[in-house]
């Protein structure tokens, strides 16, 4: 005879470390209360198309995604995007400028998540505000006719405000994930996917050719309910070298990178960030970067179709608190604006002495 008792019923059984659960607003309802004009629907169409004439080789601009590590506060951020607005139109003949607008933020341990997350800075994380602050924020930088770009890390975020993004990317963290991967199938924009936190190109290569197939797998819908998502491949992605270990902008290793793009049946699209492992996090290092590879491409090379710059109004980092200063990162260390302006004319007078 058996001795093991029988299983309270009244015992729950899973959600016993979950706090609670709030109400989210639906994807259909943020965009029907922040709706897409038709000048920012302008702005999304032709800035994809122009980024992905760019990394295919049928442009000869130089696409140039620059702006904040990310975005804590709204005002300043839109105070950079008429600055950069401005310069992108004086620059269009030789740089496809497209804002980084980050609201995202991976974290090693743990700490402040972004602005979707917690939009107060101080723990409440009011996403549903945060969600609406966002799409706001991508609305009002794509009405001044300058496209966005934007990390994807959550896979439920792209439902709120991917319509109106010109531009994604794929951290090094989540490059070898099996969602963000099935996530990139189905994206409308062109993708970049960085190589591994160590270095590694073969997890953005092996993304790249994951996104570009189908997909099946479950997700929400516009309207925030569970459903079964199937994907037709996005093959408009492309590698960013993000450094790791050392950094990985040489001419030998983007020509590395190229042939094993190739060797692997995928067009050799290479774009290259200028912070994070390039850097060694010196945001002063950055500019240092940014001219090595202006030199390169002013010599002739065509082997990096773009690159990255962290860039906010003021240089440096600093941490939350009540006296921050205006424009200046909560996360990783930024360019200031005015080497940020600097630098893009640099880039736009390498590219003219290139074209000869």
């Amino acid at each position: 005879m058996s001795t093991t008792p029988a299983p309270l019923l009244d015992t729950p059984l899973d959600d016993r470390r979950i706090e609670r659960i709030s109400p989210l607003i639906s994807p259909a309802l943020l965009r029907h209360d922040l709706p897409c004009s038709p000048e920012v629907a302008g702005t999304v169409t032709r800035g994809r198309s122009a980024v992905t004439d760019v990394l295919d080789g049928n442009d000869d601009r130089l696409l140039v995604v620059v702006g904040p590590c990310s975005v804590h506060d709204p005002d300043a951020a839109i105070d950079y995007a008429r600055r950069l607005a401005a310069r992108a139109e004086q620059l269009s003949g030789e740089l496809c400028v497209v804002m980084r607008t980050y609201f995202e933020k991976p974290r090693t341990t743990v700490g402040w998540k972004g602005l979707i997350n917690d939009p107060g800075l101080d723990g409440t994380f009011d996403v549903n505000r945060g969600l609406r602050t966002a799409r706001k924020l991508l609305l009002d930088i794509s009405a001044l006719g300058l496209p966005v770009g934007c990390e994807f890390l959550d896979p439920i975020t792209p439902q709120y405000i991917a319509d109106v993004v010109t531009w994604g990317s794929i951290g090094a963290r989540t490059a070898e994930s099996q969602v963000h991967r099935q996530l990139v199938s189905g994206m409308s924009m062109p993708v970049g996917i960085k190589n591994a936190t160590d270095g590694d190109i073969r997890a953005a290569i092996d993304g790249m050719r994951a996104a570009a197939a189908s997909h099946v797998f479950m997700g929400v819908n516009a309207d925030g309910l569970a459903g079964l998502v199937t994907t037709t491949g996005n093959a408009d992605t492309h590698v960013i070298l993000r450094g790791g270990a050392r950094p990985n902008y040489a001419a030998a290793d983007v020509a590395a990178t190229a042939d094993a793009l190739r060797a692997a049946g995928l067009p050799d699209r290479v774009v290259v960030d200028a912070s994070h492992g390039n850097s060694g996090k010196d945001h002063v290092r950055q500019a240092v970067v940014v001219g090595e590879l202006a030199e390169r491409i002013a010599a002739g090379e065509r082997g990096v179709t773009g690159l990255m710059m962290e860039s906010f109004l003021e240089a440096g980092r600093q941490d939350l608190g009540p006296d921050m200063v205006r424009g200046r990162s909560v996360t990783d260390a930024c360019m200031s604006w005015d080497t940020t302006d600097d630098l893009l004319g640099t880039l736009a007078a390498a590219v003219r002495a290139g074209r000869r």
